[in-house]
């Protein structure tokens, strides 16, 4: 449906509430399951090392405590509360970064055109999150090995898409 108010048409129906719970539905899944993958990876790689649960209570130490007992030769225990607190923020923050990827996979599903603007979107983000990790986590980095954490981000990458592109299946890209 279509409103003319003056000089400018409005498109309604892009913007329905239905749609936009939907749109947002969609990108908690799939951030939620970008979150899960991530945690699934670190628990094979902690319980292969021999420290499961390790990667969360480094996180959790270094977001909660300000990264007090991360210093160099000194051994982490394992915290279930650093666990669960970390889980829980990762947990929503992927949920919105997937609510905001829904958005925009919904823009281009609207105009195809934006579909190369998005992508180049998601690269830089991806580098920029790389390069932020290295210049103000350094000594999580030291306590976790960096290329774990860029594979995590490209599977969890892998699984938000695989679940768009199960939702979306006739999306367009035109550059």
């Amino acid at each position: 449906m279509t409103v003319r108010s003056g000089a400018t048409t409005v498109d309604t129906s892009a913007t329905r509430p239905t749609d936009v719970s939907r749109l947002y539905q969609e990108g908690m899944i799939a951030g939620l399951a970008g979150a899960a993958t991530i945690a699934i990876w670190f628990l094979i790689l902690d319980t292969l090392a021999g420290r499961p649960l390790y990667t969360p209570t480094v996180l959790g130490t270094a977001l909660f405590r300000r990264g007090a007992g991360l210093g160099p030769g000194e051994t982490l225990s394992i915290s279930v509360e650093m666990v669960l607190m970390f889980t829980w923020v990762h947990g929503l923050v992927f949920a919105a970064i997937g609510g905001i990827a829904s958005r925009l996979l919904g823009l281009v599903e609207r105009n195809p055109r934006f579909g190369f603007g998005v992508l180049l979107l998601f690269v830089v983000f991806q580098f920029g999150f790389i390069v932020a990790a290295m210049l103000f986590a350094a000594p999580v980095l030291r306590a976790l090995a960096w290329p774990a954490v860029l594979v995590a981000n490209l599977l969890a990458a892998a699984a938000m898409t695989g679940y768009f592109w199960l939702r979306h299946p006739n999306l367009k890209v035109s550059p």
